[in-house]
């Protein structure tokens, strides 16, 4: 009681509720939870589980953690599937050298035909991905937040040689960075029959720039 006969917990909550407060403000988020979050996910869709058959109360229950833990991590399942995705893709892709476009573009393609035979071999991998696409919502945001910023690293390369000479300048880089990309993002999430073989970085970034690099301009007498 305070002096004037007011609790004095009065404008604060219970005790208890106060508590709950600062665990909520001063608690450090657990890894060991995400993991079992995360690894949870993977194990039901690898045994045929889809994600619409997926609610935040059955992720919860099959991880043996609370629905408020989860809650307090993930706003919905939606950011929850986009961490899983981001789980299977914690490979970082390189940092291009900086010596010339043709090796750096070697470095950034050779990283997504690694990508696309991880992908072969991982069963879970394909699985997930599979059931992702199918969300277009999800699929376009894990596009946004991953995809994107390694567009934007063949972009920086294709604009520093064009700056340098190595490039035409006259091309559209996004339309130039899909000449390179392409090819091996086809092989390797459309027509998975299609070899990955060692040298075929080197061989569509060779092809290209073929095509690409700036002409000697002829003067007639």
């Amino acid at each position: 009681m305070t002096g004037t006969g007011t609790p004095a917990h009065e404008n604060t909550g219970t005790p208890a509720q106060g508590t709950a407060r600062a665990e909520r403000r001063g608690r450090p988020r657990s890894a060991a939870v995400d993991t079992a979050v995360v690894e949870t996910v993977l194990r039901l869709l690898e045994q045929g589980v889809t994600i619409g058959e997926l609610s935040m109360e059955r992720i919860a229950r099959e991880a043996g953690v609370g629905k408020a833990a989860l809650y307090r991590r993930w706003a919905g399942k939606e950011e929850l599937m986009l961490d899983v995705l981001r789980s299977l893709d914690d490979v970082s892709q390189p940092e291009p050298p900086g010596a010339s476009v043709r090796d750096d573009l070697v470095v950034l393609l050779e990283f997504l035909r690694r990508r696309g035979l991880a992908k072969r071999s991982s069963a879970v991998l394909r699985t997930v991905v599979t059931q992702v696409k199918a969300h277009p919502r999800l699929w376009n945001e894990y596009h946004r937040t991953v995809v994107t910023a390694r567009r934007e690293a063949v972009f920086a390369v294709l604009r520093r040689g064009m700056a340098t000479g190595e490039v035409r300048s006259d091309l559209d880089v996004e339309l130039l960075a899909e000449l390179f990309v392409s090819p091996m993002l086809t092989r390797a999430l459309l027509h998975e029959w299609e070899d990955l073989s060692e040298g075929l970085a080197e061989r569509i970034v060779d092809t290209v720039l073929e095509g690409v690099r700036p002409r000697e301009r002829t003067f007639s007498g």
